[in-house]
């Protein structure tokens, strides 16, 4: 079956970037100049997803502000004859069809993806998180959804860390079937590293079969109080099965400050009007 939709979890209160986060959504913060969540949904059109679920909370209206059309930015855009800008705007507004649902309580990811339960219904379904960008020539979740295809079975992406890094993660252990896929036995939410069945760990990309739903309501809060799921995709990987791929690409955690600052420098380096200068300030700065 077509993934046709996809979960992302943006309700989260932000708190690793506060004051900002007082008052700007977390996922709004720009990478340059477009907003962190604009790279996910990008990622999820690249991958032929058609509906996109946005998990908000109180005070994250300005989210689905930025996938709406702004009449008066446009408006003024076209008085100007400013067609670049203008078709640039467009298209944000025009790139998917943005459904928001609401997450009252912050009951942790499990929960949040929960939340979406009746708008998925019984169909599989992509879950992308908010701070992790992940550059790749295939999208990422595009590689994870032709792994569902092949396998018929729930696929998480997962990249390699070091071992003392372990603790910040959902680590997967199985058996290996290749370099690239595992099937998966066991998933432990953030352990140490003496506990850690392997260094794989699930940076936020997720392709589900609906069963997951029940799992997770079924799911009594874990780690922090918060109802995990990770706890849920234990279980789902001895109920129906789960697969592990290592994906090719480059992952950004734009959560972290300094995951942030890499990002927006990484990205800089890229575009054609920025580089020069951006080296320039990295060579003043390095002196």
């Amino acid at each position: 079956m077509k993934i046709r939709k996809a979960v992302i979890p943006a309700a989260g209160l932000g708190t690793r970037f506060l004051p900002a986060t007082k008052s700007i959504p977390k996922e709004m913060i720009p990478i340059i100049d477009k907003p962190m969540i604009q790279y996910i949904v990008e990622e999820c059109v690249g991958a032929g997803i058609e509906d996109i679920i946005l998990i908000t909370a109180r005070g994250k209206d300005s989210i689905a502000d930025h996938f709406d059309h702004s009449f008066e930015v446009e408006e003024t855009l076209r008085r100007k004859k400013n067609e670049e800008l203008l078709e640039m705007t467009e298209r944000v507004s025009k790139m998917a069809n943005i459904i928001c649902v609401r997450q009252k309580n912050p009951m942790g990811l499990g929960h949040a993806v929960l939340t979406a339960r009746q708008v998925v219904g019984d169909e599989p379904f992509a879950v992308l998180l908010g701070d992790d960008l992940i550059v790749s020539e295939v999208p990422c979740i595009k590689q994870c959804i032709d792994v569902f295809d092949e396998r018929e079975t729930s696929v998480i992406g997962v990249m390699k860390v070091p071992k003392k890094d372990v603790s910040k993660y959902g680590i997967v252990g199985g058996k290996k079937i290749n370099e690239k896929l595992m099937k998966v036995s066991e998933m432990i939410e953030k352990p140490s590293p003496e506990n850690a069945p392997s260094q794989l760990a699930c940076p936020g990309r997720y392709v589900l079969t609906p069963e997951i739903f029940e799992l997770i309501a079924e799911t009594k809060p874990g780690r922090g109080g918060e109802i995990q799921l990770t706890d849920a995709l234990a279980r789902l990987a001895v109920q129906d099965g789960l697969y592990a791929y290592l994906f090719d690409g480059r992952r950004y955690d734009t959560g972290d400050k300094l995951g942030y600052i890499e990002a927006t420098v990484a990205f800089a380096l890229k575009r054609p009007d920025l580089a020069e200068g951006v080296r320039k300030i990295l060579a003043e700065y390095m002196n």
